[in-house]
């Protein structure tokens, strides 16, 4: 029975994370994982946390404890990464992050011993690199993404044809970022656990604002001036690794220094290309086919093969090559343009620009309406059985057939319904 009832709080813990946009599959792995990183009475409390963020007063309530009980216990959690904790104008709230990006990650950022890392990491690369479900659920639901690619911006033109918004540059999140964080990336560090880590560097995990500030006071990452996290970002560009950063133009939380081996955004992107996992920059690589010699040095520098070679359709030279593009793979990251040694390759607009949500709030919000999850973040007081029934007759609402969610908001007689229905009319939702 004990057993029964511990795993009983695992599962809820699972049912919480999956009211989020960015959910979990509630596979055995994945409460194999949340065992390594939550106890049993850490499961059962946190699995009643609001979505939305919170102070140590509501808290409290919600558990049954006394204020300075439940702040041990949120801080217990916030020094472990498994929460964030936010300055705000009342003293602290604090909020729990999704598995990724957030407390997946956090947990192998550092080197530590109070958890078993390499199981955590052979664990993490069954569920996410084994197994499709959670990958597929994170990066291939709805149209709005979690993460986009910022363009290598050395490999922009020197004359300016391009246009190019601060948005684009990881340069400007840098620089207009309250707090930077560095960590080990996560990704490499869980391979290397594995024996399959390549040699690019681990010390390049970015963070900002906020998030950053967080990790940063409870020892998960160091604090960098804009000057060196700069440098790091070269640094990154001179190893051919991708920018891939949070999707949203302005507060950015996290960019990532993927290699297409090991990082699993660029893993996923190779995978399930057809899909369009990720966001893409607005730019594209040309080639020079007069200019290319088919050394396939681009070809081996593109992380999602999105370069191949072909034949170069010479009379004189049949066995001569050149590189060609297929647009629908390239993430248009421009990794590729600086390792052509003839300077036969350059950016140029792709065509379409993508939509990118304003800030983290529009990200979420977007994706809960794509996802199905609006009602639970709209009824965030799962504690309050109003709530609950609220989020539960919304929730049946926004899936019924178009005509069929007519009729029920005609019977509620409720604006915001009215409001939400609309909008996913709008936008062509069945």
């Amino acid at each position: 029975m004990a057993h029964r009832t511990a795993r009983s709080g695992y599962a809820d813990l699972a049912e919480r994370l999956n009211r989020c946009p960015q959910g979990a599959p509630p596979q055995e792995l994945l409460f194999r994982i949340l065992e390594l990183l939550f106890s049993p009475r850490e499961a059962e409390l946190v699995a009643q946390l609001p979505i939305r963020p919170f102070n140590v007063a509501r808290a409290a309530r919600i558990w049954g404890l006394g204020e300075v009980e439940a702040e041990t216990v949120l801080d217990e959690l916030a020094n472990r990464a498994v929460l964030l904790d936010l300055p705000s104008g009342n003293g602290r709230t604090f909020v729990l992050p999704p598995p990724m990006a957030g407390f997946f990650e956090f947990s192998m950022m550092r080197l530590r011993s109070d958890i078993d890392q390499r199981l955590l990491a052979e664990l993490f690369y069954e569920y996410l690199n084994v197994e499709e479900a959670f990958v597929k659920a994170l990066f291939t639901t709805g149209e709005t993404r979690l993460g986009r690619v910022f363009v290598s911006e050395p490999a922009l033109p020197p004359d300016g044809t391009l246009f190019v918004l601060d948005a684009d540059r990881a340069s400007h999140v840098v620089e207009t970022a309250t707090a930077i964080g560095v960590s080990l990336c996560y990704c490499r560090h869980k391979m290397s656990h594995l024996g399959r880590a390549c040699s690019a560097p681990l010390d390049l995990c970015m963070t900002f604002n906020n998030t950053a500030a967080s990790l940063i006071r409870h020892g998960h990452a160091r604090a960098v001036e804009p000057v060196e996290c700069l440098e790091l970002l070269a640094a990154a560009r001179e190893h051919g690794l991708v920018q891939f950063g949070e999707n949203v133009q302005e507060r950015v939380n996290f960019i990532c220094n993927c290699c297409g081996c090991c990082c699993e955004a660029l893993i996923v992107a190779r995978r399930f290309a057809n899909l369009h996992p990720v966001h893409t920059t607005p730019y594209l690589p040309e080639v020079d086919v007069e200019a290319c010699t088919g050394c396939g040095a681009c070809v081996a520098a593109c992380p999602v093969e999105a370069m191949t070679l072909v034949s170069a359709n010479d009379p004189a030279r049949p066995k001569r090559k050149r590189s060609r593009l297929e647009p629908e793979r390239c993430l248009g990251c421009g990794v590729c343009v600086p390792v052509c040694p003839e300077h036969g390759l350059r950016l140029v607009e792709r065509g379409t620009r993508v939509l990118t949500p304003v800030d983290t709030a529009h990200r979420v919000v977007a994706m809960a309406v794509e996802r199905g999850t609006l009602q639970h973040l709209l009824f965030d007081a799962q504690e309050h059985a109003g709530h609950r029934l609220m989020a539960a007759l919304l929730g049946a609402v926004l899936k019924l057939p178009p005509v069929k969610r007519l009729l029920a908001a005609g019977q509620v007689g409720s604006r915001y319904l009215d409001a939400l229905i609309a909008r996913a009319e709008a936008r062509g939702e069945s």
